[in-house]
């Protein structure tokens, strides 16, 4: 991929890279085995088969299973940053087919909606775009579901995840979404974001969610941490 927005050489968009050059193909490798089809925790190697991890098994997460493409690392990391912090949304076309690699492989079942994670308006305004909303937008017009970005809401300005120790994240979430009932009651959710690390921003939005009357929520990143 070059670097002004990581797209050159020869195609191949029929196996849904949208766009990647041949050579950046092969660094970004799809992980299909070895991780727990709930919470997506990568576990032994690739080889190893897909199964439950301890902690799903005793206190599952608020949703029902999770699609990534890959660990959060290498030639997909890179991308990721370079879409989210350096505003290069020229690099969809490529997300965009990862994310639906991810749901293929293992046939996703249609969802009644498609939600981003959303910002809080002080952060939006700073960024000039949410990157999970840019992501869902990949998924408009297949069979994943209708795109909703107003289902839910970020309503607190929170420090970001990444500053902040593991055992203060989901503190820092604590009342940080608010959904809108009529959106989503007796509705299933695809809730898509960039990358799942600790799960403490997924898990709030989710719970605010099934609090509001979804009837199922399943996780959509392109990374898994």
């Amino acid at each position: 991929m070059s670097d002004d927005h990581g797209i050159s050489g020869a195609r191949d968009d029929s196996i849904g890279f949208g766009g990647a050059c041949v050579a950046c193909r092969v660094d970004l490798p799809q992980r299909t085995e070895g991780f727990c089809l709930r919470c997506g925790l990568i576990v032994g190697v690739s080889s190893d088969p897909t199964t439950l991890c301890l902690d799903c098994r005793v206190a599952p997460p608020p949703w029902e299973g999770v699609f990534f493409y890959g660990p959060y690392d290498g030639r997909l990391k890179a991308l990721v940053l370079r879409f989210k912090f350096q505003a290069q949304l020229g690099l969809g076309e490529v997300l965009h087919g990862l994310l639906r690699r991810s749901l293929e492989f293992r046939a996703a079942p249609a969802h009644d909606l498609i939600v981003p994670v959303p910002l809080h308006p002080r952060r939006l305004r700073g960024r000039g775009f949410n990157q999970s909303l840019e992501l869902a937008r990949g998924l408009v017009g297949r069979q994943y579901g209708r795109l909703e970005p107003h289902a839910l809401v970020r309503v607190r300005d929170t420090p970001p995840q990444h500053t902040l120790p593991r055992s203060g994240r989901m503190r820092n979430l604590s009342g940080a979404f608010l959904a809108a009932p009529d959106r989503v009651q007796g509705r299933s959710v695809l809730l898509v974001d960039d990358i799942l690390t600790t799960g403490a921003t997924v898990r709030a939005a989710a719970k605010e969610l099934k609090r509001c009357g979804a009837t199922c929520v399943n996780l959509l990143v392109l990374a898994r941490a």
